[in-house]
């Protein structure tokens, strides 16, 4: 009777170990994210626009949207490569058409003509997921021609009841953006006509992309669940700035020197796209893949 029980409790568990499997990543074995110091906002940024729509108190940084504005703020420096990170938690709610970043860009220094990467959580509607959408721009257009580089996932945890960190890497061999130091995607550098080379600057904003932030357009910004806030913390800039020697090393996300990722940092990054990767522009059927060579190469 007591070896009937012992199994029936090893079955238990062995199910209870399986259907929880595909609910939260494995251990990466790295945590980039420990190894560069923490800075307040007034440190490292400044309000870029809608600066009543923004507010510092205890290190954390809160900007919102509402039918009159939203917010935006960008670093004091620009970098050539880095580990770029924040601790960042999310509205609650209805959030559809709204979309708060967390990016690099040169669209000041370049207008028209610009580089670009991207986080970006892009709102949803009442009981559905929000999509963290990451993207890269090479010298993109100011005509509507901007050729996008999206990769879209839907996340292990709610986002809107803590904080979480979302993070960069920009090494001048590979973009890898994280997530609680989980990869999630790395952009390699396959040539120089598909990565960003020039300085960007670090940005933050909160505002609304009615026209195609949720299920394309369908659902808008509701304005009578304003203000949309986004909560932002622990910001990580560090790395080779614009104004740095040119023998500054850049840092590197992984255990090695090399750069790159490691094999647990891989599986780690398998497991998230086996379990919540929900669109690939590389697999897009609908897309002229002859602009994004970076794919088949």
């Amino acid at each position: 009777m007591g070896y009937l029980v012992f199994l029936s409790l090893v079955f238990i568990l062995t199910e209870a170990s399986v259907s929880n499997a595909g609910y939260w990543p494995p251990s990466p074995g790295f945590y980039p994210s420990s190894k560069f110091r923490s800075m307040t906002f007034n440190q490292g940024f400044r309000n870029l626009w809608g600066p009543n729509h923004q507010s510092v108190h205890n290190n954390a940084l809160d900007i919102w949207l509402d039918r009159t504005s939203g917010s935006g703020f960008k670093s004091v420096k620009p970098f050539r490569s880095g580990y770029f990170g924040a601790s960042i938690k999310l509205q609650p709610g209805y959030t559809a058409g709204v979309i708060t970043a967390f990016y690099l860009s040169n669209n000041e220094a370049h207008p028209g003509f610009h580089d670009e990467v991207d986080i970006e959580f892009l709102g949803t509607t009442f009981g559905k997921p929000y999509t963290l959408q990451t993207n890269v721009y090479i010298r993109g257009s100011g005509d509507g021609k901007i050729i996008g580089r999206e990769m879209k996932f839907h996340l292990w945890f709610d986002p809107t009841k803590n904080f979480h960190h979302y993070a960069i890497l920009w090494s001048p061999n590979d973009l890898i953006f994280f997530v609680d130091d989980v990869p999630i995607r790395r952009y390699p550098r396959k040539s120089s006509a598909t990565f960003p080379l020039r300085p960007m600057w670090l940005y933050g904003s909160i505002w609304d992309a009615s026209s195609w932030a949720t299920e394309d357009g369908k659902y808008k910004a509701d304005y009578r669940y304003q203000p949309f806030v986004g909560r932002f913390t622990n910001f990580k800039a560090t790395g080779c700035s614009a104004y740095s020697s040119p023998r500054c090393h850049p840092v590197t996300a992984s255990p090695g020197r090399a750069g790159g990722l490691s094999r647990r940092q891989h599986m780690a990054m398998k497991w998230v796209h086996s379990h919540y990767l929900v669109y690939n522009y590389c697999w897009d059927n609908k897309r002229d893949h002859s602009l994004t060579p970076e794919c088949w190469k």
